[in-house]
């Protein structure tokens, strides 16, 4: 795993698999604002996921008359968010123990509760704005096959009540038993269950319609212009200058005194210090049409099946939809051996592990056993790709300015499969780092988790292995990826 960590994650490759979300591609998926890259910008941002996207949205909501340019690779939303599972699922009571335990218990609940109100945000923003992502906020279940699982869960749900409150919107679960489980989920083998409020949506579709808000408040989209590197000069006031990151790209170089780093799994390529601190992680969907005796216009609930040492999660195409009722399902990585460590390091999305692939294929009708009925006569696959996450070394993203490295240096990046629940009210917070005044940053604090702001501490951390995808002494909860 050591070795799977210093392995460069250079560029994006140029032809992915293309995720079921991006079929057909956007209208602005190949945007070019203007035919000339501009030498100069107050901010630029590279990547155009989620977290790149919201970042560019609330700058320009900020500061209407800044000059934003945002860099992509490939095409738009190419990225992870442009092929996760359709969750925005926060299961915080996998991590509540040892979030307290590493972190402290304020930390915890505010962990907690920031992913609970990042859920509600991301909903209320596509609503709000309209934007046609199949927004939907739902109940979600973990269906358990480890006692194990069975009795941490419970530890984990008694204490987030016991030190939140019973009625708090963040600590909101239902325990199943065995029976109601294999009843009311349709899964024959459940162990027990765990529900709670969720949802789901087309983060493709939702990120495109923050690109379009943000082009519309004067973003510049520049896409297949990758950044090749970054270099640093700081002018004295007396030499008419101030401090300037500048980017090398293949149409020439833009320069910023704020440069924001959106990479996620590919940062290092752009700045090598955080070689074996980000991680590329490669992971795998599937989308299938549902068996003949599962409701064909979709579950009331997503859904993740918990096993000993890892897990699948799956949601659901939900009733109104485009392709009501079918099933997108990743996972699979403990199929793997050696903690799947062939697939840390590797950022080639445009291949798919043969593994993986055979077991996504072919778990959906053991989990839902005679509920799943015969295949659909059309077939059980429609689609099958790939993409790449970002790592962490300690199970948390990375947040802020980039420490050791001269001002002007920002990064959003290495959600560990979980940006969806993460990365909207993350960017609302780096905007205020990078844009706010003292006051400002203050009442950030109150809300933001400080423990996932970049600092000289984290940096020292290295890459150990699969335990270090989840949160800080997470082990017992098997790989959070959630591509």
């Amino acid at each position: 795993m050591e070795e799977r960590a210093k392995i460069p994650p250079g560029l994006p490759k140029p032809n992915p698999t293309i995720s079921y979300w991006q079929d057909p591609p956007s209208n602005i998926a190949d945007i070019r604002t203007g035919s000339e890259l501009p030498k100069t910008a107050d901010f630029v941002v590279i990547g155009s996921g989620v977290s790149g996207s919201c970042v560019a949205y609330n700058l320009l909501s900020k500061l209407p008359s800044a000059s934003v340019i945002m860099l992509e690779a490939r095409q738009a939303c190419s990225g992870a968010t442009g092929r996760n599972g359709g969750h925005t699922k926060a299961a915080s009571y996998r991590s509540f123990l040892d979030h307290e335990k590493e972190l402290g218990l304020a930390e915890a609940i505010k962990i907690a509760r920031m992913e609970h109100a990042n859920i509600i945000a991301t909903h209320a923003f596509a609503h709000e704005h309209s934007i046609d992502c199949a927004s939907t906020l739902c109940n979600t279940v973990d269906i358990i096959y480890s006692q194990t699982h069975l009795e941490l869960g419970r530890k984990g749900i008694e204490r987030m009540r016991q030190t939140m409150g019973s009625d708090d919107p963040a600590a909101q679960y239902q325990i199943h038993s065995a029976e109601q489980a294999r009843r009311k989920f349709l899964t024959p083998k459940a162990l027990g269950a765990f529900s709670y409020p969720a949802g789901s949506l087309s983060s493709y579709a939702f990120t495109i319609g923050v690109l379009k808000l943000a082009l519309a408040k004067g973003l510049n989209l520049q896409t297949n212009t990758p950044a090749a590197g970054i270099s640093y000069s700081s002018k004295t006031a007396a030499e008419g200058g101030k401090p300037n990151w500048t980017l090398s790209t293949p149409r020439g170089t833009i320069t910023t005194p704020n440069l924001i780093l959106a990479t996620n799994g590919n940062t290092a390529h752009l700045l090598p210090q955080l070689q074996g601190l980000i991680v590329p992680l490669h992971g795998q969907i599937a989308a299938q049409r549902p068996g003949l005796n599962m409701p064909q216009t979709g579950l009331n609930h997503t859904y993740s099946f918990i096993h000993e040492t890892g897990y699948e999660y799956m949601i659901t195409r939900p009733p109104g939809s485009a392709n009501a009722g079918d099933i997108i399902i990743g996972g699979g990585l403990h199929q793997l051996p050696n903690d799947a460590a062939s697939r840390y390091g590797e950022t080639d999305d445009s291949a798919l592990e043969p593994t993986i692939t055979s077991y996504l294929r072919n778990c959906t009708p053991s989990f839902f056993g005679e509920n799943w009925g015969r295949d659909h006569e059309s077939g059980r696959i429609e689609k099958e790709w790939s993409g790449v996450m970002g790592a962490s070394a300690d199970g948390l993203p990375y947040i802020g300015a980039v420490p050791y490295m001269p001002p002007g240096l920002w990064v959003s990046a290495s959600f560990n499969g979980h940006g969806m629940v993460w990365c909207l009210k993350a960017a609302e917070a780096l905007v205020e780092m990078v844009t706010g005044d003292e006051a400002a940053k203050r009442a950030v604090e109150q809300w933001f988790p400080q423990s996932a702001v970049i600092s000289r501490e984290r940096t020292k951390r290295k890459f150990a292995g699969r335990k270090d995808l989840r949160a800080p002494g997470e082990t017992e909860f098997g790989e959070r990826s959630q591509l």
